[in-house]
């Protein structure tokens, strides 16, 4: 039963795998039509095309294509991070940056992505966490564009969360559940 559970479709997952990545072909392909203005069928050996992520790791697994590292992960978006991880614009890079780079990471070569990741992401997450939980701030919508997806998802959670937290507080179900022990207990005395 369990392994039926994980064999699901999750929209992030697709989504994430539509990202467009370089690849440079090592083989010469027919039949696959790639590009429409094309008169052949064919892409030559040492051709650059732009792929959907699904695609290109396909071709890459073959070993017909090599993919290139996208530049939402390059050296200058990482100085960037570094200098200032809480307000870079992860969004327009890449909605699903770490969900992306998890996927790509081990396919380009490069082995730092995964740790690079993890470190953006604990730097993030404190920013993100601090802002939904500080009622002054109240979702900033500049401040929720620079968010990849799961940023996004993570700051709502965060913010519902504090919403129930403090209608607790002032007075919701736990006063109206001590009411109903109170009572109880009279009625058995």
């Amino acid at each position: 039963m369990p392994s039926e559970m994980t064999s699901y479709y999750d929209l992030d997952d697709i989504l994430a795998e539509e990202e467009l990545v370089s690849v440079v072909f090592q083989k010469a392909v027919n039949g696959v039509g790639i590009d429409p203005s094309s008169e052949t069928d064919s892409v030559e050996s040492g051709s650059k095309v732009e792929l959907p992520f699904w695609l290109a790791q396909e071709l890459h697994l073959r070993q017909v294509a090599v993919m290139a590292l996208p530049s939402c992960f390059n050296q200058r978006t990482r100085l960037e991070i570094q200098a200032d991880a809480a307000f870079v614009d992860l969004r327009s890079r890449c909605p699903f940056f770490y969900e992306f780079g998890c996927k790509i990471a081990p396919l380009v070569g490069d082995r730092t992505i995964g740790s690079w990741l993890l470190s953006t992401f604990k730097s993030r997450y404190k920013e993100v966490l601090t802002k939904a939980h500080t009622a002054v701030f109240a979702a900033s919508s500049k401040y929720l564009t620079l968010l990849s997806n799961e940023e996004t998802k993570m700051y709502e959670a965060a913010q519902s969360s504090m919403t129930a937290f403090k209608k607790w507080r002032m007075g919701g179900p736990r006063f109206q559940k001590a009411s109903f022990l109170s009572r109880k207990r009279k009625s058995s005395e």
